[in-house]
């Protein structure tokens, strides 16, 4: 259970009032640190169930809705420990960690291309901000090895073409994603098991959270404090009415399917030749899936031109290289698009301070992955809520005029947190 015990705000001497518009990951980053610090926090959600892209199924199969593993390098893991949020993890066998294979040229290997090891030893610092990816790496390691690593740097950007995206963006992702040991981890249960000790915690301070309530006017929420828009930025656009607060990210066919146990499947394949990565999720979580199921699930960067039916043709073509049989234990499955849903993705001559700013004006800030925050997918969600509270109570931010770095890794004022 979260360390928090439920807060009484005195009625003589009551604080600030904060309104959080979502109820995911960042929306509850936002609600438990505005309590703590003790203004009175109402989160508001449209759906039934708080957790946004952090929401995991209920039923048999525990699918994910956002992002699989949650990274150690980032001060969102510091702050998750020291209140007791992380919970159990679920790690990866041994064994299991050496049957991931790699799609190139054709086959399968169990070993990356000498060129994409070579570029690995080139520090994020080294990599420009106003080259891509695929220009600056070919001329450190040539074109082959470039193409390899933007392709296999797609587990973390959900992108179809990573080359075409800034160097120094990439790069630091492709470290992070290939570090050893991991800096990826999975709660056991799923990101719904996180979210629900997240939710749990913030009921315990004192925060009043109504689901099923879509807000569509935020005028009058703003008479009473300060408001935090916690949504897509697609939603916020909408909400604030400002065509502005637009920024790119990817378009993922995901592919979920369920097979019965076959001994030899590998744990997770990527794909060099293309971009796309699978992954058996129950290799290190078996709550995920039935007992004697496996829970593989697949995501594939599409392109502008290309369908969810494009996206299933290539999950399907790289499952028949790495799951023999696999089309005969099929026991569940199903494919969407998430679209617009994976993150901010920078072009050459942007960074993260160039996205929509925290900051809108008026008592309102912005929270989610694709504002004016650093970080690698949720640490930017974490660091955005966590400076909009503190531009929220304070009026003085951590993020926008600090010296940050520009370079995407992940980056807060740990003393406001």
């Amino acid at each position: 259970m979260a360390h928090a015990t439920r807060a009484n705000h005195s009625p003589g001497r009551p604080g600030p009032h904060v309104t959080v518009v979502g109820g995911g990951f960042a929306g509850l980053t936002a609600a438990i640190t505005a309590a703590e610090a003790g203004a009175r926090v109402t989160l508001y959600e449209s759906h039934h169930t708080l957790g946004g892209r952090a929401r995991t199924a209920e039923g048999p199969y525990r699918t994910n809705e956002g992002p699989h593993a949650l990274y150690n390098g980032g001060p969102h893991w510091t702050w998750l420990k020291q209140r007791g949020l992380i919970g159990d993890l679920a790690p990866i066998p041994p064994i299991e960690g050496t049957r991931l294979r790699l799609h190139h040229h054709g086959r399968l290997r169990r070993t990356p291309p000498f060129a994409m090891l070579k570029l690995l030893r080139r520090s994020p610092e080294q990599a420009p901000v106003d080259v891509d990816f695929a220009t600056w790496a070919g001329a450190q390691v040539g074109e082959e090895g470039a193409r390899a690593a933007a392709h296999y740097s797609a587990v973390a950007l959900f992108h179809h073409d990573p080359g075409s995206l800034s160097a120094r963006f990439v790069h630091t992702r492709l470290r992070r994603a290939t570090k050893f040991p991991p800096e990826a981890h999975y709660p056991v249960g799923g990101w719904g098991a996180l979210i629900d000790r997240m939710a749990g915690m913030a009921w315990n301070l004192g925060v009043r959270m109504e689901t099923l309530t879509r807000i569509d006017d935020i005028g009058e929420f703003a008479a009473r404090g300060p408001v935090v828009v916690a949504t897509s930025l697609d939603a916020a656009r909408h909400l604030l009415g400002d065509d502005t607060l637009r920024w790119e990210s990817g378009r993922t066919t995901l592919v979920d399917v369920a097979v019965r146990t076959r001994r030899g499947d590998l744990f997770a394949l990527s794909d060099l030749d293309g971009t796309g990565w699978i992954e058996r999720f129950t290799t290190q979580d078996r709550t995920l899936a039935p007992a004697g199921e496996q829970l593989i699930q697949a995501q594939i960067p599409i392109g502008p031109g290309e369908s969810k039916a494009d996206g299933v043709a290539r999950a399907e073509r790289l499952l028949d290289l790495g799951f023999r049989d696999w089309r005969e234990r099929v026991t569940w499955r199903r494919a969407a698009v998430a679209n617009g849903r994976t993150g901010a993705l920078d072009r050459p001559g942007t960074t993260w301070r160039d996205r929509p700013a925290v900051d809108r004006g008026d008592g309102v800030y912005l929270a989610g992955d694709q504002v004016a925050a650093p970080g690698l997918l949720s640490e930017v969600s974490f660091n955005s809520a966590m400076e909009a509270v503190t531009l929220a109570l304070t009026g003085k931010g951590g993020l926008a005029g600090a010296g940050g770095p520009d370079d995407g890794t992940p980056w807060v004022d740990l003393k406001s947190a």
